[in-house]
Parts: C-alpha cells; sequence; structure tokens
C-alpha cells in the first residue's frame, strides 16, 4: 500500500520588543536566571495585564505579509494547564477569536510551486523555561521568558513533505526577519516548530491520526524528524498496529522520535475569555496605516532581482532569503554597478568566509564597500581574479583596504607585453620537449605553459596577454 503525507506546522515567533506582552519587565536574552520578572508576569495575587500595544502592530505586520484577514475584534482567552514553567497555571493565549486567519504563503520545492494556507495567527505569552540537570533527578527554572510576547502561526495541513516543510519554514522566518518582527534564532528559541504529520492511504480524503512533533530547534531537524516520523507511521500500519496520537519528542543524536505524553485536545485546556482583558478592537485606519509600513518582502524583492538586475533565478533566492544580505548586495551595486559579478563574490568567498566563522553578514568583517573596491580592482585589470582571492582573504583577516593591501604586497597585475613577453621567452626556452608536444597535437599543454608563466610572476600576470603570447609564440 502507497502512502502519503499530511503535515501541518505550529510556529512560535517571539517578538523583538523592549517589554513583555503584559507588563514592563525587559525581554532582553542571555539575563541572569529569575531576574526579568514582577508580580504581573508571576501571576501574583491582585496584579493586571495590560496589552503591549506594539505586541499588536507587530502581529498585523505578521498578518498582512501573509494575506490574513484581520478580526475587526478579537479575544484574549486563558489556555489552562499545570507546568512548573507557567506560574499562573494558565497561559494568557488567543482561542475563539484570533487576531487573523485564512492567509497563505507561496513555496517552491524542486522547481514545484506550492501554497501552504495559513489557519490563524494568534498573540500569546511565552512560558518559562526548565533546565533539567545531567547528573541529578533536578530540574530548575527561570521565569524570564515567562510573559514574552508570541505570535503562532498555524498552517493547514498542506505540506506533502520533509523538504516542503523546510521550504515553508524557511520563507515563513524570512518573512519575520523582514518585517523586523523576530530574529528567527532557532536556536536561542525565538523560533520554534511543533509538526503535526499523520499519513494516510494515496488518495484518501480522511485525514490519519496525527503525532505532534516537539524539540525541533532546526531546519535540518525539522525535516529528519519529519522524515523518520513519516516511516515510523507506515511501519506501524503496515504491520497491522495503529496509529496512537500523541506528542513524541526528536532525538537528533539517535535520529528517532519517542513518546511524550498522549496529545491534549483543546477541551482540555479549558479555555474561557480573560476576565482581565477587554476584546481587542482594530479598525480599519490601523490597519491600512500598517499596511503602508510594510517593506518590500522576499518574494518580491527576488523578483525585482531577477528584472531589475537580470540574475538567475537561484542568485536571487540566495540573496534574497536574508534581508540584510539583499541589502548588503544592493549597497554594493551602489558603488559597482555589475550584478552577477557582485553575486559571484558574495555567494560564493564571502558567504564562504562567514559561514565558515558561524556569523552572519551582519557581521562581516568586509563592509559592501570595500568588496566593491575589490572587484573595481578586477574590472580595472589591476589586479586578477585570482590575486583577487589573496586580497579577499588578507581584507578579512586585517581589516584593510583592497587598494591598501594591493600596494603594500605589491601585488597589482603585469600588463606591460614586454615584461611579460620576457618571461614566456624564459618559460618556453625552459621547455622545449612540451613545445615539441604541443605542436605535436598535445594542446592540452597551453594549460601548463600558462600556469609555468603566472608562476614565474607570482600570478600578477595578465592572464589575457600571457594566452595571446603563448599563441604568437608557439605559432597558433
Amino acid at each position: 500500500m502507497e502512502f502519503e503525507a499530511v503535515i501541518g506546522l505550529e510556529v512560535h515567533a517571539q517578538l523583538k520588543t523592549r517589554t513583555k506582552i503584559f507588563c514592563s519587565c525587559s525581554t532582553a536574552f542571555g539575563a541572569a536566571p529569575n531576574t526579568q520578572t514582577c508580580p504581573v508576569c508571576l501571576g501574583m495575587p491582585g496584579v493586571l495585564p495590560v496589552l503591549n500595544r506594539t505586541v499588536v502592530e507587530f502581529a498585523l505586520r505578521m498578518a498582512l505579509a501573509t494575506g490574513c484577514s484581520v478580526a475587526g475584534e478579537s479575544r484574549f482567552a486563558r489556555k489552562n494547564y499545570f507546568y512548573p514553567d507557567l506560574p499562573k497555571g494558565y497561559q494568557i493565549s488567543q482561542y475563539e477569536l484570533p487576531i487573523a486567519e485564512h492567509g497563505h504563503i507561496d513555496i517552491e520545492v524542486d522547481g514545484r510551486p506550492q501554497r501552504v494556507r495559513i489557519r490563524r495567527i494568534h498573540m500569546e505569552e511565552d512560558a518559562g523555561k526548565l533546565t533539567h540537570d545531567p547528573h541529578r533527578p533536578v530540574s530548575r527554572v527561570d521565569l524570564n521568558r515567562t510573559g514574552v510576547p508570541l505570535i503562532e502561526i498555524v498552517s493547514e495541513p498542506d505540506i506533502d513533505s520533509p523538504p516542503a516543510a523546510g521550504a515553508y519554514l524557511r520563507q515563513l522566518r524570512a518573512i519575520v526577519r523582514y518585517l523586523g518582527i523576530c530574529d528567527g534564532n532557532l536556536e536561542e528559541g525565538s523560533f520554534r516548530c511543533d509538526a503535526n504529520v499523520s499519513i494516510r492511504p494515496r488518495g484518501a480524503s480522511a485525514l490519519g491520526t496525527r503525532a505532534e512533533l516537539k524539540n525541533l530547534n532546526s531546519f535540518r531537524f525539522v525535516e529528519k524528524a519529519i522524515e523518520y516520523e513519516i516511516e515510523r507511521q507506515k511501519n506501524v500500519l503496515l504491520e497491522g498496529g495503529a496509529v496512537v496520537q500523541e506528542t513524541r519528542l526528536y532525538d537528533s543524536a539517535q535520529n528517532r522520535t519517542f513518546s511524550m505524553r498522549g496529545k491534549e485536545e483543546a477541551h482540555d485546556y479549558r479555555y474561557f475569555p480573560d476576565p482581565d482583558l477587554l476584546p481587542l478592537v482594530i479598525d480599519e485606519e490601523w490597519v491600512e496605516r500598517v499596511r503602508r509600513s510594510l517593506p518590500e518582502l522576499p518574494d518580491a524583492r527576488r523578483t525585482r532581482f531577477v528584472r531589475q538586475f537580470g540574475l538567475p533565478s537561484y542568485d536571487a533566492g540566495v540573496l534574497t532569503a536574508d534581508r540584510e544580505l539583499a541589502d548588503y548586495f544592493e549597497a554594493c551595486l551602489t558603488l559597482f554597478p555589475q550584478p552577477k559579478p557582485a553575486s559571484n563574490w558574495i555567494m560564493g568567498p564571502l558567504l564562504g568566509l562567514l559561514n565558515a566563522a558561524g556569523v552572519g553578514i551582519d557581521r562581516s568583517p568586509i563592509p559592501p564597500a570595500e568588496l566593491a573596491a575589490l572587484l573595481g580592482l578586477i574590472e580595472k585589470g589591476s589586479i586578477s581574479g585570482k590575486i583577487a582571492k589573496t586580497v579577499f582573504d588578507e581584507m578579512a583577516a586585517s581589516g584593510k583596504a583592497a587598494l591598501a593591501i594591493v600596494q603594500e604586497k605589491g601585488l597589482a597585475q603585469i600588463s606591460d607585453t614586454g615584461a611579460i613577453e620576457k618571461v614566456v621567452q624564459e618559460v618556453l626556452a625552459a621547455n622545449p620537449k612540451e613545445i615539441e608536444a604541443y605542436r605535436n597535437g598535445k594542446t592540452k599543454l597551453m594549460g601548463f605553459f600558462v600556469g609555468e608563466v603566472m608562476k614565474a610572476t607570482r600570478g600578477r600576470a595578465n592572464p589575457k596577454a600571457v594566452n595571446e603570447l603563448l599563441r604568437k609564440m608557439l605559432g597558433d
């Protein structure tokens, strides 16, 4: 029997506000445990929550960027459950009346376009964090994160494969970063994903029993966990068993999922409207003001890069996946207006350097103006492409400008044909057997001669001039 996967994702994006959703405590990451709390976020008797307006603005930005309908009136609800990281014994969230519904995100998987519908976007407060002692049966609770604002983006079960899940998440992360509402840091937990995975016989309309996967903190782990879970459920059904509705954790070290607890339904949380918070009313003027403030989003920017700069779709996709990277590329073009060479250097040497160092483009040791200056030296023939790689590495290591490095190290390209001709003559004089073999048909030896000339000039000879002189002297 053939099966097909049905996948829905629930993504929590931590919002980049200075203060929490219902109090004035700081949201800064990395503070000492339990130092960013107050009676409101700790749920002390007699305190009242006050909604942070910026949280609503950020939720509206995400709703409009994903084509959602914004509710004129939405409500906060209490989601009741008991866990050590939840001091109030309930979480303030939204249930029956969320701020936004019925949007979508378009993705592409292996050249195939797909639309993933968004069921709802709602605001809620985060819980605290438990740290488990690896040596003793002890857990410690840090409530700094309690009350940090989140939006939860819930997709419809429109995703059909692990790569599609990865593509959806990457696109979602790009959008929240372009909007400036979330830093998208999976490792710090500011962008978190739970996956609902089920399978059914191919072509069937009824949904299978789903398992919810948690503990997914990278795009690669999301894909691998979903892939494992699909195979696990197939094996259960093929062996005559039944898939159990449950929450499962993913163990990246063993690349497997294991049961955590039975999966709760909405009624298990006993939702009811929060009596301490009034309904949230959003008028059309507010919505339109936010709509006018939206930046150019990843899809639109990618399309523009192809149309305006003539870039291949792949290049445009890489450059616009990150807003700061796209900004870097455009800043480089203001000084060196040749899109394809700039794209090649950014996607090749620059991203290679940043990936090796484990940093983003915002921490690049080479500013866009300096990369543009390096590319300008190549274009003018001042240095060769090979020498440019040496100069690039020195720029990254020392922070010096390209021209200064070229002048200090005497790396300027030799374009004087008289000087190059002398070196060519010396190389040919030292290799008579290779000359004879070349003239007898072994034309691939041209690469050998070019290499010897470049070696003799420490890579500084103009390659075009070298090739022309060699052909002339070899009788081509």
